[in-house]
């Protein structure tokens, strides 16, 4: 009974919201919906923000569709951890089915190109690790990691264990989160294309090599090895990098064929690994409802930073106000035998400092 009413409340919500937000709707979405608790197949024709064969592939493939989501969540999770100390820190916005506001959708920023590279690395990287838990009936471990191999230093193994099947990850992401952008291929279809694709590139350029020794006292005479995902933050950090070099692109205007082209021909051609960007992005100081920028006003602040994360760029100028609160961490941590640690609450008086809005600023002196 009380799943049945989950499954009604949930409904009844993405119904609203469809009506709400009938155009700025993403498959982004997803992430934000618990089909966990309800299912995919519950959802598939009332999500906002889905084109006709990403319909079909959640009817078709619906326990694929639970884990898509969670990797969506995790590609939106690593993004706010990526830009936690930026001014524009990756927040969602609540009942909104653009998730994370229109300005991704119309502008054609560095943001944009993150926020599509990460998405889609969430959902290859969730699909390649479900494939391997054996929680998909569609996939399993790489079929084709057999016989023998060398690793970087040359040295022989045998492959065995079970691969993480990548191919099997980026082709399903592909497949669904391409599927609206080939619907145009426009010039912005073309900049999320190329970003939805070095997303999935990380995925496959952060494995690793394990292996297992065989042999009298571990000699390692023989070697038993596999290839296995490494920690998402690693692909996230390895974006955030790209982003942070991210290239300039424009339409070629002198080919028949639409593609992209670098706009300053000093840069280099970019590779499948760099994002790329149209528009130069906007300050994300001032609160914005149209575009869904949340602007800095009431956040926190380093005041000895000259970081990003420092008051002078993270308060664009406006300043900030300065109290004292006590906050509680854990202290005197002491290992007992055999397996607890055991600590003290030590209680600390920090100063907190946050960045004043437009309207707010001049009540306040700058700074303290």
């Amino acid at each position: 009974m009380g799943n049945l009413c989950l499954k009604n409340v949930v409904v009844t919500i993405v119904i609203v919201l469809i009506h709400l937000q009938l155009v700025a709707s993403t498959w982004w979405f997803i992430s934000q919906l618990p089909l966990h608790a309800v299912g995919a197949g519950v959802l598939c024709d009332n999500v906002p923000g889905l084109v006709g064969r990403q319909r079909r592939m959640c009817r078709i493939h619906q326990e694929a569709m639970v884990i898509l989501g969670q990797g969506a969540l995790q590609g939106v999770h690593e993004c706010q951890h990526q830009f936690r100390q930026h001014r524009w820190n990756c927040s969602t916005l609540d009942r909104d089915t653009s998730v994370f506001g229109k300005v991704l959708l119309k502008v054609g920023t560095r943001e944009a190109a993150f926020v599509y590279s990460i998405s889609s690395a969430g959902v290859a990287y969730s699909i390649t690790r479900a494939c391997s838990l054996g929680h998909l009936s569609t996939c399993a471990c790489d079929p084709n990691r057999k016989g023998r191999g060398r690793d970087k230093q040359g040295n022989p193994f045998q492959w065995g264990g079970c691969s993480d099947d990548v191919n099997y990850g980026q082709k399903f992401a592909k497949m669904f989160i391409d599927a609206k952008e080939k619907q145009h291929m426009d010039a912005r279809a073309l900049m999320n294309l190329h970003n939805n694709k070095a997303g999935r590139q990380a995925v496959q350029k952060q494995r690793k090599l394990e292996c297992k020794c065989h042999g009298i006292s571990g000699s390692c005479a023989m070697r038993t090895c596999w290839r296995a995902l490494r920690d998402f933050r690693r692909v996230g950090t390895f974006l955030k990098n790209r982003y942070n070099g991210a290239i300039q692109v424009m339409m070629n205007q002198n080919s028949a064929d639409a593609d992209l082209v670098v706009a300053n021909r000093n840069h280099k051609k970019p590779t499948k690994y760099d994002l790329v960007y149209f528009d130069a992005s906007p300050d994300y100081c001032n609160e914005d409802l149209e575009l869904g920028s949340p602007g800095t006003a009431g956040r926190e602040c380093n005041a000895s930073s000259i970081d990003t994360d420092g008051c002078d760029i993270m308060c664009c100028g406006r300043g900030y106000h300065t109290h004292t609160e006590k906050r509680v961490d854990k202290c005197e941590c002491k290992f007992h035998w055999c397996c607890d640690v055991v600590c003290k609450n030590c209680t600390r008086t920090v100063d907190v400092h946050t960045c004043l809005g437009e309207r707010t600023q001049r009540k306040y002196k700058w700074g303290h």
